[in-house]
């Protein structure tokens, strides 16, 4: 039995400018944009909402099951779930497409413009949630329309609690659709843009939203994260690190420590704090899959920060 993450796996292309884009970008010609930058710098990582947090929750010594796409030249990123050991029974070739890609260019003031490519992930809902007992808890994450709308009611059908995490996909859905997965949802998560975009669309307030499902988490960067549920706010702190190095996946590492502490019976506190530990662990490093603490080094920060051990 383990945890269905519904989710992208993509690679991300990251070029650095050694300039501002401000210098470039001239406001009075927008409507004739023609640029182009030089970019010394590049790297290409392994990335994606369901391959971010099945690593994460590997490292924590959870039972990770990706179920995503991938194009043709999905067979790198393939390799590597085989030896992280990181089952991908889920995981779905579409033939004649490429793999969902991100290519982000950033400037000497950390301003990025991104490109985005879903290619296989708008074929997500050729993956069904598994209703053999297998899943003991899901989460929701950024993917395709249809496929999000998919899993939703296959959740709902199988009796699988799941987190419902829109992200970025969150613009996608109507206020009805929005409400219709939270109805189906056992708890919500949303960054703090997030959140605000949420009530917005639904003309819902958080302590309302938090009231139809078991806890509404809403992260807040570096000001930590809350957690609304039974009518109350647990203020979650951002836990003290030794460098800012890259944000990327700092929400999917935030959402496997998550996703760890209520399948294993943590309270919501607890795990809420895990959660904070991993976006600590995760950000003090390039690239959203390249930090590699063990468990006993996750412990070890998490005692350090609050006072005792998680395990």
């Amino acid at each position: 039995m383990g945890i269905l993450i519904c989710g992208s796996l993509a690679y991300d292309s990251i070029m650095v400018f050694g300039g501002r884009f401000k210098d470039h970008i001239l406001p009075d010609q927008v409507h004739v944009l023609n640029v182009a930058f030089l970019v010394p710098e590049m790297r290409r990582e392994f990335g994606g909402t369901a391959g971010n947090i099945a690593y994460n929750l590997q490292l924590l010594g959870g039972d990770p099951l990706p179920m995503a796409t991938v194009g043709d030249d999905g067979e790198p990123y393939l390799r590597r779930l085989d030896a992280l050991r990181i089952d991908r029974r889920h995981v779905r070739r579409i033939e004649g497409s490429y793999t969902a890609q991100a290519f982000i260019t950033t400037d000497l003031d950390d301003n990025q413009i991104t490109a985005f490519h879903p290619g296989a992930m708008s074929a997500s809902h050729s993956n069904e949630v598994p209703g053999d007992g297998g899943i003991r808890i899901g989460v929701l994450a950024p993917d395709g329309r249809e496929g999000m709308l998919q899993h939703a009611a296959q959740f709902e059908r199988h009796g699988i609690p799941f987190v419902f995490d829109p992200g970025q996909g969150l613009p996608m859905f109507t206020a009805e659709e929005l409400d219709w997965f939270i109805a189906r949802a056992a708890w919500v998560a949303v960054n703090d843009y997030e959140a605000k975009l949420l009530v917005d669309k639904t003309g819902r307030d958080l302590a309302s939203i938090a009231r139809g499902v078991r806890a509404l988490i809403v992260t807040l960067g570096g000001q930590g994260s809350e957690i609304h549920a039974d009518g109350r706010v647990l203020r979650i702190p951002a836990v003290p690190v030794q460098a800012t190095v890259d944000p990327t996946g700092c929400g999917d590492a935030y959402r496997a420590g998550l996703l760890y502490g209520l399948d294993h019976g943590m309270d919501l506190e607890t795990s809420g704090r895990l959660a904070a530990v991993m976006g600590a662990i995760k950000i003090e490093h390039a690239g959203a899959q390249n930090h590699a603490p063990d468990r006993d080094a996750i412990a070890a920060r998490y005692a350090q920060a609050f006072g005792h051990r998680p395990w």
